[in-house]
């Protein structure tokens, strides 16, 4: 049996009604495929909570005390220099020894809000969300037009080898 990817705490249960521990193991599976990288070698840690919770660490890291639907913090600064340029990729730490890659928190109640203004379904735009995160904890980021539409290019691969539509609309 494989080892687990994602470390994960549910902070709000109705987390556990779409098996965001599922979710977030495939997504983050799948990113790692995507950049050729082993996840036996790695490790994320994920906290699945509500509105109230992901508003307190906006806040605290962001500024912004309002509620998010994912926040991301990568345990090293992975960042391409050149706009558009490709993120330095971690190093796996050492044999059965998995590296850390970060953390991620998802917000229940946005999510679903935002599943249900945007016509999607909420697994769906969970996993998109949990790419999109887990590509912040590669390096990917989008404040900079080239880096914005590298990180778009391959979540929209991602998702559509996981069977969903760009979410992105194109």
């Amino acid at each position: 049996m494989l080892e687990p990817l994602v470390d994960i705490l549910i902070e709000d249960p109705r987390w556990e009604e779409i098996d965001l521990s599922a979710l977030a193991e495939h997504a983050a599976r799948a990113v790692l495929a995507d950049r050729g990288l082993d996840p036996e070698d790695f490790e994320i840690s994920l906290l699945g909570c509500d509105d109230a919770r992901i508003a307190v660490l906006n806040a605290d890291f962001r500024g912004k005390a309002s509620p998010t639907n994912v926040l991301s913090w990568p345990s090293d600064e992975r960042a391409a220099e050149d706009d558009g340029g490709e993120p330095d990729l971690p190093e796996p730490f050492a044999p059965g020894i998995p590296e850390a890659l970060g953390d991620i928190a998802i917000a229940y109640e946005t999510c679903v809000r935002e599943a249900g203004d945007q016509g999607k379904a909420l697994r769906d735009h969970v996993l998109h969300l949990l790419v999109h995160g887990t590509l912040h904890l590669l390096g990917f980021d989008h404040i900079r037009e080239g880096d914005a539409a590298l990180m778009e290019e391959i979540e929209v691969r991602v998702l559509d080898r996981m069977g969903i539509l760009n979410p992105y609309g194109e």
